[in-house]
């Protein structure tokens, strides 16, 4: 009866902590119509510090908020934060154009190319969660093909039931690979925005080091290596370099 009554009561919580967090939402949705966009991202940003789990909604209306105040990097970083929880909303993506162009620096996209770069599209089809739900799937199918061919009775449909099995096998193998392939990717590639508003990348991890080129605010790089309060970094245009950690924010946490 006890664990019962403690049941009830997180859960009671939950449901109340979710709907504060929703009339929040809502408040901070009415003072950006009412174009009070800096108490509107105050809101969202404490919805963001009580909850932790946040929706591409949330990143994509604190972004716009962001947006219309000028504040370059916290818009970009909202946009690509909204744009990891929903890869393929248009309006994430041109909102994110639009805030890039406020960013100085213009660095040029180097394309991947190449059998790995194949493979990162494949895997990008689905989340590494996804793919793992594919595979149990395709793994409950499997069994039930097994069960068909064990009880089957005519040859026909035994070779159907067989042929199908391996078939399905293949396809469980490929999704716990692409789970894993895509897991790696995601644990690999760490993207970071620039918050400072001018740095100098250098060659070396430390202060005295020669200066390798300049960053400033909003600009995307992708994080390589972490060493003490460094961080080596990579551009788009394949350009690498050591930054102060404390100059940039990772996309993923």
């Amino acid at each position: 009866m006890r664990k019962i009554f403690y049941i009830l009561v997180l859960l009671s919580n939950f449901i109340f902590a979710q709907q504060e967090a929703s009339d929040k939402f809502n408040q901070a949705n009415e003072l950006y119509r009412k174009d009070q966009f800096d108490a509107a991202a105050k809101v969202y940003e404490g919805i963001l510090a009580e909850n932790k789990v946040a929706s591409a909604d949330l990143y994509f209306n604190l972004g716009n908020c962001y947006y219309k105040l000028g504040k370059v990097a916290p818009s970009i970083y909202n946009f690509e934060k909204a744009l990891l929880l929903n890869p393929e909303d248009e309006a994430i993506q041109t909102n994110l154009t639009f805030a890039q162009k406020m960013a100085i620096d213009d660095i040029k996209v180097v394309p991947e190319v190449g059998f790995s770069k194949v493979v990162y599209n494949i895997t990008s089809w689905f989340s590494y969660d996804e793919w793992s739900w594919i595979a149990v799937s395709l793994s409950v199918l499997f069994l039930m093909f097994f069960i068909g061919y064990y009880f089957a009775s005519l040859t026909h449909l035994k070779r159907g039931f067989f042929l199908g099995m391996f078939v399905l096998l293949g396809l469980m193998i490929a999704s716990i690979f692409a789970a894993f392939l895509q897991k790696r990717f995601d644990t690999k590639i760490r993207p970071a925005i620039v918050f400072a508003e001018s740095t100098f990348v250098k060659s070396e991890p430390k202060n005295g080091a020669e200066n390798a080129f300049e960053l400033h605010e909003g600009t995307k790089v992708f994080v390589k290596q972490t060493l003490d309060n460094w961080k080596r970094i990579q551009l788009t245009d394949k350009s690498e370099g050591w930054i102060h950690a404390d100059a940039i924010v990772e996309l993923k946490e």
